[in-house]
């Protein structure tokens, strides 16, 4: 392996956002995840809300205001320019 191009590698602990530490080595010291392999929906099979950046909410403001009806945008149409006929000098 060739000398001082390789990155330093640590022994790390990970933790989430429930209390769970996971020990390993990464080329990071401390990492702190939301969600891991022991919260995560797909690894436990429980349904759990996971709200990103408030986007349930939007929804959930969203919904109320149509009071569950599917509203459609209008949609805008666009003028096409019209081909002016150009007159021909006489020669």
């Amino acid at each position: 392996m060739k000398e001082k191009i390789h990155p330093k590698y640590f022994e790390t602990t990970i933790t989430c956002a429930c209390g769970n530490v996971i020990h390993t080595r990464s080329t990071v010291k401390d990492i702190r995840v939301e969600i891991c392999s022991a919260c995560h929906p797909f690894f436990t099979g429980k349904q759990k809300l996971v709200d990103t950046a408030g986007r349930v909410e939007k929804f959930k403001q969203r919904y109320t205001k149509t009071a569950g009806k599917t509203v459609r945008k209008k949609t805008k149409i666009k003028k096409t320019p019209s081909k002016k006929k150009s007159k021909k000098k006489p020669a």
